[in-house]
């Protein structure tokens, strides 16, 4: 009676209904404007759920390698260090290719229907006992190559819709609809699972479904509606294409003047210094437009100081997760799988609430506050988990201590729900101008990518060389040190612009230099 009430279908129809009421609710705000592609990319964030950043389905690929093909933990480990590595190597350089390409949507999609094949392609020639482990690295580090494509992709794609100005906002959406994606992917895998133990290979179905429903979602986005030059960080408000190309009469009744035509091809000026300009076939506009070199970028101390903090965060939270289920001692068979899942439902529910409020919340009191309260959440949950675990060594273990230990997954929505949000955002922030903002998320995305392929193997080897309660207190040491670093060294990132007494979205921005040769955002 129990799986007839609560069956998936009925929790996929009362998530679908969820969405459509968030999503009613946060565009009524927006009037005036042709909505159509951020409804759009609200639908797409909600089945890139399981595809985002791949890790939710290597974990699902892991539980079934070990249960239903005999895989050994370090079978499974080796290949999630694989899948970690190629992301790394490979997310700076996709988002380097994002910033030139004028097909955005189409990378997306590649990169949708690639991963999507190579999970399904996983679940069909995976033999027994790891027989074909060479064959199996080979595909993760294709995976994780193509999965590199997908946060630059979707938050670029966002940004030329929106703009700068509008991504607080936006980016809240996708994530709400990320969690909550992954958190219906995870329950119907899950259950199907658990119904089709041991043999659980059938779970990958929901892949290929998640992505019918982004490739269609994307589909949808007209080419008009991405301002490429907003979606690399060179202009603040986005723009429909062919006003922009052919000039004419914006909202306020002011002319437009015909936008530059932006380069697509990739520039191989990776100096520190500025461009050179060719006075013979650029307007002073164009001229306004350029960006900045690679090496411009990276130097940015505020930048490089963020990407160290992105790193040290998940080389310290990256392996909570999987400690904590393997602390429950989830070996149950079918309940094992069943109760593993749950661990990810619960962190994913409230990472759909703690998106919702950095998304209301970053323009009225900063991105610095939540930003924090999210990083100190993990040190926190760190230290619950290990009085927990001492009760438990103390008195025995109890189906009520086993709750509050899941329960501890809480703190992982919150924390893990923040910097999901806020580092977009920030680093939204930080490219603003540069014209290098997929480069820029590239960056900070690679160092989440090598901090949680790192944290894999330090968490598993912290565990079982000193014992569980003493790797939680270890991780949640190293926790306080990217939170420390962003209190005491991280400036406030949030523009001026987006801030509520702010004059709403500018007219027209473009970026200048000043005789220095120094970046300047101007607002006409």
């Amino acid at each position: 009676v129990r799986i007839k009430i609560f069956s998936p279908r009925h929790i996929l129809n009362a998530c679908l209904l969820f969405v459509v009421l968030c999503d009613r609710h946060s565009t009524m705000a927006e009037a005036g404007k042709d909505d159509s592609a951020r409804k759009t990319l609200t639908w797409v964030g909600l089945f890139l759920g399981e595809l985002r950043d791949g890790l939710t389905m290597i974990n699902m690929q892991s539980a079934f390698l070990i249960a239903s093909k005999h895989y050994t933990e370090k079978q499974a480990g080796a290949l999630f260090f694989v899948f970690g590595i190629s992301q790394f190597l490979f997310q700076t350089p996709a988002g380097y290719i994002m910033d030139y390409s004028d097909k955005k949507v189409h990378l997306l999609a590649f990169a949708a229907i690639a991963t999507t094949t190579l999970t399904v392609i996983t679940a069909m020639t995976a033999e027994e006992n790891g027989a074909n482990l060479g064959w199996m690295i080979f595909i993760k580090f294709l995976q994780g190559a193509v999965t590199a494509l997908i946060p630059c992709g979707l938050n670029s794609i966002t940004q030329g819709i929106v703009g700068t100005v509008g991504m607080t906002q936006q980016v809240s959406r996708n994530e709400m609809m990320n969690h909550l994606g992954t958190a219906i992917i995870v329950f119907t895998g899950s259950f199907i699972a658990y119904n089709q133990y041991p043999d659980i290979g059938t779970l990958f179905i929901v892949s290929p479904i998640s992505c019918i429903g982004v490739v269609y979602f994307l589909s949808r986005i007209k080419p008009d509606d991405i301002d490429h030059d907003a979606a690399r960080g060179l202009v603040i408000e986005s723009k429909p294409t062919d006003v922009a190309q052919s000039g004419g009469v914006d909202s306020q009744g002011g002319l437009n003047q015909p936008a530059a035509v932006n380069k697509t091809t990739p520039s191989f000026n990776f100096g520190f210094s500025a461009p050179t300009k060719d006075d013979s076939s650029a307007t002073a506009s164009q001229e306004a437009l350029r960006a900045d070199t690679p090496l411009q970028v990276m130097r940015d101390p505020i930048l490089l100081t963020f990407t160290l903090i992105c790193f040290l965060f998940h080389a310290a939270n990256g392996c909570i997760l999987p400690l904590v289920m393997q602390s429950l001692a989830l070996e149950g068979g079918r309940s094992g799988i069943l109760l593993s899942g749950f661990c990810i439902i619960v962190a994913q529910t409230f990472m759909v609430g703690t998106a919702k409020i950095c998304g209301e919340k970053s323009a009225l009191y900063g991105r610095k506050i939540l930003f924090l309260i999210g990083f100190f959440s993990v040190p926190l949950r760190c230290l619950i988990l290990t009085g927990l675990l001492y009760l438990r060594d103390l008195n025995g273990s109890s189906l009520f201590l086993q709750i509050v230990i899941l329960s501890t997954q809480v703190l992982d929505g919150i924390g893990a729900g923040a910097f999901g949000t806020m580092y977009i955002l920030v680093t939204s922030d930080i490219s603003g101008g540069t014209g290098r903002f997929s480069l820029t998320l590239g960056i900070t995305t690679a160092a989440m990518s090598i901090g949680g392929t790192v944290s894999g193997y330090l968490g598993e080897a912290l565990a079982e060389d000193l014992g569980y309660r003493e790797a939680f207190m270890i991780l949640g040491l190293m926790a306080l040190v990217p939170a420390l670093l962003y209190l005491f060294c991280m400036p406030e990132t949030l523009p001026a612009y987006n801030t509520p007494g702010a004059n709403a979205q500018p007219d027209m921005t473009k970026i200048n230099e000043d005789e220095e040769g120094t970046n300047y955002v101007e607002l006409t």
